[in-house]
């Protein structure tokens, strides 16, 4: 099916952006791509906005999950990160796509 092949491409596009290599264990793709986004320690926090990612609690952090069957857990290509996510919410883990525009770097009053 045509709907399937296209699908698959563009899954494919993003892991060979990103040096991914599907391995044992794969999971969703969730796009986080127009997110404010830091890595801090062992997590990543993102917002929609700048207002939302600096507030007392208005962003999302999930947990950077360690998958036992990757040597990796964050992979950077030119101009998206793929990360894989625990949410601890209901047992959803993720493959966690940002764009690397949105990357804060610098110190955001954390």
């Amino acid at each position: 099916m045509d709907l399937m092949k296209k699908f698959n491409s563009a899954k494919q596009a993003i892991y060979d952006h990103v040096g991914f290599k599907e391995d044992w264990v794969i999971y969703p793709i969730d796009d986080n791509t127009e997110m404010f986004w830091k890595i801090a320690g062992g997590d990543v926090k993102y917002a929609k906005s700048m207002e939302q990612f600096r507030s007392d609690g208005d962003y999302y952090e999930d947990e950077i999950y360690t998958q036992r069957f990757y040597d990796k857990h964050v992979y950077r290509g030119d101009k998206l990160t793929l990360i894989f996510v625990d949410t601890h919410v209901d047992g959803n883990k993720f493959f966690a796509i940002f764009n690397n525009e949105n990357e804060l770097k610098e110190k955001t009053n954390e």
